[in-house]
């Protein structure tokens, strides 16, 4: 059982302290990092409440229905809600590459949480094929998320339409994952690396674009206040 449990969390904390260090500034409380975590945690039993419902009742379990709006926009809005309005007006949500980190958090804390659910009733041999696949994508899906967070709430010129793109393309990006799984039934590895070396390009991108526009606002701050000693 220990080990299962193990197998089950080790790759999101991974993921979530690659994240975590990746932030060339300030770093986050640990405290406000883990309680985006357990928040997305949480999400996984309502959400499996709803998908468990549509399936009983055999209502949209068309593979396209299914992996675009009962998995890929289902599982991102619920962790962009959480992040709205837990996160985003929180006063530790400072600077723009914030928003990668607890949007990495509270998809993690899903994602291990969902992961551990799996292995227990699978067993722990799929451990490494979920921990690069599922975990490592809910990781990369929360990074864009988060970016497009930080971009909104700090380039405010921009104001609510990043709100809506920060849900859009999370959504996307997992229905096709999600929709790649289901239609393709040999060989599916071929396509799903391709798609995983995208995902890891985008994402780290923004990781990076978003630690620019942090050093840029602090530079910019700084001979503000130069200016006005």
């Amino acid at each position: 059982m220990v080990g299962l449990i193990s197998a089950s969390i080790a790759p999101g904390f991974a993921l979530l302290t690659f994240f975590y260090l990746k932030d060339r500034f300030d770093s986050e409380p640990l405290s406000m990092v883990l309680r985006a975590f357990i928040f997305g945690a949480l999400l996984v039993f309502p959400i499996m409440f709803i998908q468990y419902g549509f399936s009983v009742e055999d209502v949209g379990q068309h593979p396209f229905i299914q992996s675009f709006l009962l998995t890929g926009m289902l599982e991102e809005f619920f962790k962009w809600f959480i992040f709205l309005y837990v996160i985003y007006e929180h006063v530790h949500f400072d600077n723009h590459y914030d928003g990668i980190v607890y949007g990495v958090a509270i998809s993690l804390g899903f994602a291990s949480l969902e992961n551990l659910l799996y292995l227990f009733a699978n067993g722990i041999e799929y451990a490494l094929s979920r921990a690069v696949f599922p975990v490592s994508s809910h990781a990369l899906f929360g990074a864009i998320m988060g970016y497009y967070m930080g971009r909104n709430k700090f380039y405010p010129v921009k104001s609510y339409r990043m709100i809506t793109v920060a849900l859009f393309i999370p959504s996307v990006l997992h229905g096709i994952y999600d929709f790649l799984l289901q239609t393709i039934q040999s060989n599916w590895i071929y396509v799903m690396i391709p798609f995983m070396v995208f995902l890891w390009v985008f994402a780290m991108r923004r990781v990076k674009r978003a630690n620019d526009y942090t050093e840029k606002r602090q530079v910019l701050h700084f001979q503000k206040n130069k200016k006005t000693v």
